[in-house]
């Protein structure tokens, strides 16, 4: 049988006016199937070019298919199960820039180009003073844009029109605020011209987003039955929810290059993202990085099998009830009706979500959406926030733990995979003093009374008696 390419399928040629950083499971399964559904309901007519934003990617499988793969979405739709196959060919160019750095440059050039979408996971939006040599490709995300705007800015001669609509993806708060900011001080140490920098702050915009669906990436339970009914070999097919939001926040004009109102996807254009992305973060996605580690070592691997067991199911539930509704400004209506949803999500029987996915940098992923609650429910009553310390100490626990090539399970930022390499042997205590002081966590846990005590006494029954007893005895 064939790998699915373009004389499989007939790919439509359309100019590249999308640069996309990153190639993942989700910016394909939900950006990237916009863009499909708007060139196909829309005159846009645009295409991509995916930029790898790390050295390991996946570009070379992605250009053996010619851009190709194909969408599975399953799930419940207006209350019904639903399944839709779908090959999406809105890709046009796939580059590597660590290997073709001139090629990558010369996407600058291109004035059909005017949008950039990324999703370099939390981890990507990061201010790195040394990232400066752009003789060769920067290591960082930002690096990565900044040394192409500038590209672009005197291959254009300063054109304000040249500018380019930039949609950072990444889920941190302000995440386009942010990455603004990044490019502005690499910018200034870089020492670029005065005139560049005020191009780089006007003639482009910034946009604030939100993105919400769930997707288990790559179907390897399914694989042969959907190689068999598709007729094809596919290494990148993905899997996804039917469900989909994505919130943009900034100049509406987006819509003049990118016509997302000419559609009836999820797509809400707005001036405040705040209260969307709250409610997301904290309660999807916190419940995501909240129960994966008590979960995953007790036994469950799959989302729904977590959600399905009684003590995972009331461990969340009561995380829910005190340490995160309560720091949230909506109704408890809302509030409610959003977390019965997100529930039903999660319990999704078409979908087998690996936590082990979910784990993927969890260091910053604790940061940013669990640990805004635990703060809140602490400084709003005083309580330590118990189930999202619990958490924490399973994740501690979790990051011991090895696969059988003696590499550790949890994938993470190498200082974050070299610290806890370095601290295998180490006490509970001195475990529990290092990574709670870390400055990685933007706050200071001794201004929470009790909470390293409380972390330390779960630590040591986890390791003494396992999640379960120690979730049994905690609760």
């Amino acid at each position: 049988m064939e790998n699915l390419n373009s004389t499989i399928v007939t790919k439509k040629q359309r100019p590249t006016r999308i640069i996309q950083f990153g190639e993942g499971n989700f910016l394909r399964a939900f950006i990237d199937w916009f863009i499909q559904v708007i060139n196909d309901e829309t005159d846009f007519n645009g295409g991509v070019a995916v930029v790898q934003p790390l050295p390991a990617g996946r570009v070379k499988e992605l250009e053996k298919q010619d851009g190709l793969y194909t969408l599975l979405l399953e799930g419940i739709e207006e209350g019904e199960l639903k399944r839709s196959l779908q090959v999406i060919d809105v890709i046009n160019q796939c580059i590597n820039p660590y290997d073709e750095y001139e090629r990558y440059l010369d996407l600058a050039e291109d004035p059909d180009i005017r949008l950039v979408i990324s999703n370099t996971t939390e981890a990507g939006i990061v201010y790195d003073p040394k990232d400066t040599n752009y003789d060769k490709c920067p290591t960082s995300f930002p690096g990565k844009l900044l040394v192409l705007l500038k590209r672009r800015y005197d291959f254009f001669n300063g054109s304000k029109d040249a500018g380019l609509y930039i949609l950072a993806c990444e889920l941190i708060d302000y995440n386009g605020t942010k990455l603004k900011e990044v490019l502005n001080q690499l910018a200034k140490d870089k020492g670029y011209e005065a005139g560049f920098i005020d191009w780089l702050n006007n003639a482009n915009r910034f946009y604030n987003t939100l993105v919400d669906r769930i997707v288990p990436g790559y179907p390897k339970d399914q694989i042969q039955q959907l190689t068999d009914e598709l007729g094809y070999i596919d290494n990148n097919i993905v899997k996804g929810e039917y469900f989909h939001l994505w919130v943009i926040e900034g100049d509406p004009c987006l819509k003049e290059v990118f016509p997302v109102d000419k559609t009836k996807l999820n797509i809400i254009i707005t001036d405040n993202v705040r209260p969307y992305k709250e409610r997301k973060v904290k309660i999807l996605n916190g419940a995501h990085t909240c129960l994966v580690p008590v979960a995953y070592q007790m036994g469950k691997r799959l989302v729904s099998e977590m959600m399905n067991d009684p003590k995972c199911h009331r461990f969340l539930l009561d995380f829910m009830h005190e340490e995160v509704w309560g720091t949230i400004d909506l109704s408890q209506e809302e509030l409610n009706d959003f977390t019965n949803s997100v529930f039903n999500r999660f319990l999704n029987p078409t979908i087998k979500h690996e936590l082990l996915t979910i784990a993927l940098n969890s260091m910053t992923k604790y940061k940013t959406r669990v640990l805004p609650s635990a703060i809140d429910t602490y400084n709003k009553t005083g309580r330590l926030p118990k189930h999202a310390l619990f958490s924490l100490a399973c994740w501690f626990n979790m990051y011991s733990l090895k696969n059988d090539d003696g590499t550790l399970l949890i994938k993470d930022d190498p200082e974050f995979i070299e610290m806890w390499k370095s601290l295998q042997d180490s006490s509970v205590e001195e475990i529990v003093d290092k990574v709670m002081s870390l400055k990685h966590w933007e706050y200071d846990f001794d201004q929470m009374a009790g909470a390293k005590e409380f972390v330390k006494m779960c630590l040591k029954l986890i390791k003494e008696k396992g999640v379960e007893a120690a979730l049994d005895e905690v609760f």
